[in-house]
């Protein structure tokens, strides 16, 4: 129409026609197909059916050491080498993998997953359909010491606690701490991946990401749905806003607008630090020109 083509890649329409030549050359060599404008969530739910992650069968084994207090659920898996201390409520389903150490006062729910040589520190609350992968240090004290001038650093107890809300994950090696007082809050369904630090008072939304390596100093306050790359770091008492992302190793010294894109170090707005990494290269070449024109002046 118009005289333009739709010959191109870009063009919809001849996008749908592809598309429909493929799903009837299909249909005539007897080959199922689906049609979907998100093949990679599609492609994720259909793992889902045809790969079920292994989990052992309701056990509890017989080198596990449970506290007379605790309070066990239905159908709980609890694998050898297992500790549980004192007045610990566990729910429906929980798996517990070998080697794993729950102190004092945990509660974890229902359908929960701890892989193995996890250590569940004490007050710590875990929500349902949560995933823990192995080693993982939840509850562990935060990096509080006061500079005394007599004294060197003097401790501050760490009296706070950690809460995971509904199906969150995190990583391998991953450690998130309790604050002096309060809590740390990690949002429903946020997703946290291996090596990752969250200091003590941090407070995450729901439905983020935080890739391997990422640092969060304390206090720090996550919105919902923010993204943060690899290695990227946050100083104490940052503020990000709901729908932000930080691009890999950035350094976010300073508040962060809600849907903002920031990179580099110290962190500044995506557009500008790509302009910024376009001229850098050719910095040498610009010096010499310089000091050309400073020289003939």
């Amino acid at each position: 129409a118009n005289g333009i083509s739709c010959r191109t890649r870009a063009c919809p329409a001849a996008a749908k026609g592809r598309a429909r030549t493929g799903t009837q050359q299909a249909s005539q060599r007897g080959i199922a197909w689906v049609a979907t404008n998100d093949p990679r969530l599609l492609f994720a739910r259909v793992t889902q059916i045809f790969y079920q992650p292994y989990r052992p069968a309701p056990k509890i084994h017989p080198t596990a050491v449970i506290d007379e207090t605790v309070q066990l659920g239905k159908d709980v898996s609890i694998g050898a080498n297992v500790v549980i201390q004192p007045n610990v409520v566990i729910g429906d389903g929980v798996c517990l993998f070998p080697n794993v150490t729950i102190y004092p006062e945990v509660e974890i729910g229902d359908r929960t997953l701890i892989h193995a040589n996890c250590s569940i520190e004490e007050r710590t609350i875990i929500g349902k359909d949560c995933i823990i992968h192995s080693g993982v240090v939840i509850g562990s004290e935060g990096f509080g010491f006061v500079p005394s001038p007599t004294e060197g650093w003097v401790k501050m107890e760490q009296m706070g606690r950690v809460v995971l809300e509904d199906g969150v994950d995190v990583g391998s090696n991953s450690t998130i701490d309790r604050p002096s007082v309060g809590e740390t809050r990690i949002g429903y369904n946020t997703k946290i991946d291996n090596l990752v630090q969250i200091g003590h008072g941090c407070t995450i939304g729901q439905n983020c990401a935080l890739s391997s390596q990422v640092g969060l100093s304390g206090k720090v306050t996550v919105g919902n749905q923010v993204l943060l790359a690899g290695q990227v770091g946050v100083a104490n008492r940052v503020t990000i806003g709901d729908g932000a992302i930080a691009t890999a190793k950035s350094g976010l010294h300073k508040d962060v607008p809600p849907k903002a894109i920031v990179s580099g170090y110290p962190a500044i707005p995506n557009k500008l630090w790509l302009k910024i990494s376009a001229v850098y290269n050719r910095l040498p070449e610009m010096y010499k020109l310089f000091r050309k024109l400073s020289k003939s002046s």
